[in-house]
């Protein structure tokens, strides 16, 4: 089991909690309860065969996730999925109670079927999941892509309804408004807009469309967004 501190929180926790779960175990020295607890954590943790992760946070040397978990007792357990705390308990708990806690953040069978028909990734296999699953993101997102790249953009668009609204859903919406240009023709057409976004609010619509094909994490958008930012304000 690794032990974790504020420094590493973020990547052995937050980011791996991304490619699969991880549970964090707040635990100290002096804490008699947590001396059972561990033990159990670790026996149906390794039963997983890597489905999941255990990490321990000695809070006594780590103030900062002492703070961030506003710890008020211990043992103090909880599981991250996908970059957040999806659930936890505190206190010592038996092996069964243990065994369902770490059960529950497994892959179903129905997962696996998942990740497979979007490992194939085609708009027959995509569209399976969303037969069983309507709101599935992922599944959501790369069927629109597909519909906006066949020219179906009306499809794309009431597709992405059935999801949260996202960097990603906007970059797809734009590329639906806007057609798939090349990266060098889009910033020829930002700096051809960026004269009109003050007076012509087509041109400004376009102008932030062109801004999410490039991605939230362009650095071209980024200037781009600056240089709109001082036209208009």
């Amino acid at each position: 089991m690794k032990s974790v501190t504020d420094e590493t929180f973020n990547n052995d926790v937050v980011i791996r909690s991304e490619t699969l779960p991880v549970i964090v175990d707040l635990w100290a020295p002096w804490c008699e309860p947590c001396k059972s607890l561990t033990p159990i954590l670790e026996t149906v943790v390794a039963k997983t065969n890597g489905d999941v992760e255990l990490v321990a946070v000695n809070i006594d040397e780590n103030p900062q996730i002492r703070q961030t978990f506003q710890v008020q007792s211990i043992p103090a357990v909880y599981a991250f999925k996908d970059g957040a705390v999806v659930n936890g308990f505190m206190g010592a708990q038996g092996e069964d109670a243990v065994q369902e806690f770490v059960d529950s953040l497994r892959p179903t069978e129905q997962d696996a079927i998942i990740d497979n028909l979007l490992a194939e990734g085609s708009e027959e296999s995509l569209s399976e999941i969303l037969l069983a699953v309507p709101d599935h993101v992922e599944a959501v997102t790369a069927l629109a892509t597909i519909f906006v790249d066949s020219g179906r953009v009306d499809e794309a668009l009431a597709l992405l309804k059935r999801i949260p609204e996202s960097s990603e859903t906007r970059r797809i919406e734009a590329l639906a408004r806007t057609g798939d240009v090349p990266p060098e023709e889009i910033i020829e057409r930002l700096e051809s807009l960026l004269e009109h976004v003050t007076e012509n609010d087509e041109a400004r619509k376009e102008f932030v469309d062109l801004l999410d094909v490039l991605g939230s994490e362009s650095e071209e958008a980024n200037s781009f967004r600056r240089k709109l930012a001082s036209k208009l304000f």
